[in-house]
């Protein structure tokens, strides 16, 4: 079946059973798995189960394939892979958590270089700081520098073994 025929129907069979927030994410440049994947929300368990057999059915119907479907035990997020699509339908609360459009989003968010640069600086002065808080504790307890101590061996008590 052809993609842009099969995204339709899965869409209209979504929109049929009154899917909110119906996304496509054309994902052909960032994996050969499938080209596009479709996420919806539904209000309640029964809800997101019945949308996704929707969209099972409505493909079905029309000829297309099912490669499988997943997690219609709990209905908090099944997903229907049609094979070049794969359709998620979430919850809100499963979908706010797992985020799956900002995962496969093609534009990287970028971070401002000024904010970057911000972020190193103290983690810089703490390590300098650090360091000469070290020599300075070495130097007062009258030991050199380059001085060590071994470090105490502990030896853990044995066990009696159970029978």
């Amino acid at each position: 079946m052809d993609i842009k025929k099969l995204q339709k129907l899965a869409v209209s069979a979504l929109e049929d059973i009154k899917a909110k927030d119906i996304e496509v994410i054309n994902t052909s440049k960032l994996t050969a798995m499938f080209d596009k994947i479709i996420v919806a929300t539904g209000d309640s368990n029964r809800q997101v189960n019945a949308l996704a057999r929707s969209v099972h059915d409505k493909v079905k119907e029309a000829g297309g394939a099912i490669v499988g479907m997943e997690g219609e035990d709990s209905g908090e997020w099944v997903l229907v892979d049609l094979g070049d699509i794969v359709v998620h339908v979430m919850q809100p609360a499963v979908r706010a958590h797992y985020n799956l459009e900002e995962l496969w989003q093609t534009v990287p968010k970028r971070v401002n270089a000024p904010a970057a640069t911000k972020a190193t600086e103290p983690a810089t002065k703490r390590a300098t700081t650090r360091t000469s808080t070290r020599k300075t504790a070495s130097a007062t307890k009258g030991t050199t520098a380059g001085a060590t101590k071994p470090a105490p061996t502990r030896t853990r008590k044995k066990t009696p073994a159970a029978e």
